[in-house]
């Protein structure tokens, strides 16, 4: 099966997913912190030399996870490929990223928010640590204002900042929703669209989007399309015997 183009659409926020070629550890062994901090450091690069407006990110082992609103149909893939770059020839040679990255398009005012906490979340979810303020690879000390904050060079997204109407209060809040976690429900929801390579919003935003997206946005339905009833003839003869 042919693979699907890239799915991009003006000013959409995208979720974007990278595993590594080879983990820089086993989930079970202590973080590789120096080179962590050195990935880190490429990707505060690559954001600021692309111009990219990037609102949530997240380092583990095996991989990596943006949250973006790219400038341009490709401004994602210029930052992964610049970070991808930087990895082979500085860190480890050959084959940096498995394959191609996945992404998704979300709708502003209703996943994107959900898209920042599953982002700051993910380093709890693969067990490397209980709080995810905990992980310094992330944009969880930005969002939450615990600890120093490594990422200045973040944009917030105004689904961010709807969240209260201080820094204080945003954080906050934003703490109080990571405690509690994504609803399994919509987290299957985001994870599908991001592996699956579609948009993800109520049907309203989905057919707006078609229009100026650069493929479709949504998988098609199962099974053979109906066939149309053929209509009897009016007035056809009919035969006797």
């Amino acid at each position: 099966m042919a693979r699907l183009p890239r799915l991009y659409a003006p000013d959409i926020p995208q979720l974007a997913l990278a595993s590594f070629a080879q983990p820089l550890a086993h989930p079970a062994d202590p973080a590789p912190a120096a080179q962590l901090d050195k990935l880190a450091e490429w990707l505060r690069e690559v954001v600021q030399e692309q111009r990219a407006s990037v609102h949530g990110w997240v380092l583990l082992n095996d991989r990596l996870a943006l949250l973006a609103t790219p400038a341009a149909h490709d401004s994602v893939a210029r930052l992964i490929q610049a970070l991808g770059r930087r990895y082979a020839s500085r860190l480890q040679h050959g084959r940096v990223f498995a394959g191609r990255y996945r992404s998704a398009l979300l709708q502003p005012g209703q996943w994107v928010l959900p898209a920042l906490l599953w982002l700051d979340y993910l380093p709890v979810q693969a067990g490397y640590i209980d709080q995810p303020q905990a992980w310094p690879w992330s944009s969880a000390a930005h969002h939450t204002g615990v600890g120093a904050d490594p990422t200045a060079w973040l944009t917030d997204h105004p689904d961010y900042w709807v969240n209260g109407n201080t820094p204080f209060e945003r954080q906050a809040n934003y703490r109080r929703l990571l405690a509690q976690g994504l609803p399994p429900a919509q987290q299957q929801r985001l994870e599908s669209a991001l592996f699956g390579q579609w948009a993800l919003g109520d049907p309203a935003f989905l057919a707006n989007l078609s229009a100026s997206a650069s493929r479709r946005v949504a998988p098609a339905p199962r099974g053979r399309p109906k066939k149309k009833e053929e209509k009897k003839e009016m007035g056809a003869p009919t035969l006797h015997r």
